[in-house]
């Protein structure tokens, strides 16, 4: 039963994640993930599958291997959650500890991808 929760989870994130490689303000590269850990939990087969993947290797495969991201990918990132929490500061504006708490969250969300995630050299 475990396994197919994983395995139902993983095409899931997997659709949403292969929409968001198309579409600007949808985030590919946690869905992405997700799918790269649900199909390593369903099936090696499914998981070997995707791990081969043209989607897996331009979005996922030089972060999770440690070295990074590209400077494009962290720049996109960056865009959808400034965008998507500006949206919600925009829809709070009654709710000055809740403008606070995404401001807080957005700036640490800035602070992480440009110091704590390596930016890869392209040639």
């Amino acid at each position: 039963m475990t396994k197919l929760v994983f395995l139902l989870c993983g095409f899931i994130s997997l659709a949403i994640g292969a929409i968001g490689a198309a579409v600007p303000l949808l985030p590919a590269f946690p869905f992405l993930l997700l799918a790269s850990i649900c199909f390593a939990k369903s099936s090696d087969q499914l998981h070997s599958w995707f791990i081969s993947t043209k989607l897996y290797k331009e979005n996922l495969e030089s972060f999770v291997q440690g070295k990074g991201m590209s400077k494009k990918a962290k720049l996109r990132v960056m865009s959808i959650i400034t965008l998507t929490m500006a949206f919600g500061f925009v829809m709070m504006k009654n709710v000055p500890v809740g403008r606070i708490i995404l401001l807080i969250v957005w700036i640490f969300h800035i602070i992480y991808f440009i110091w704590g995630i390596k930016t890869l050299e392209t040639v």
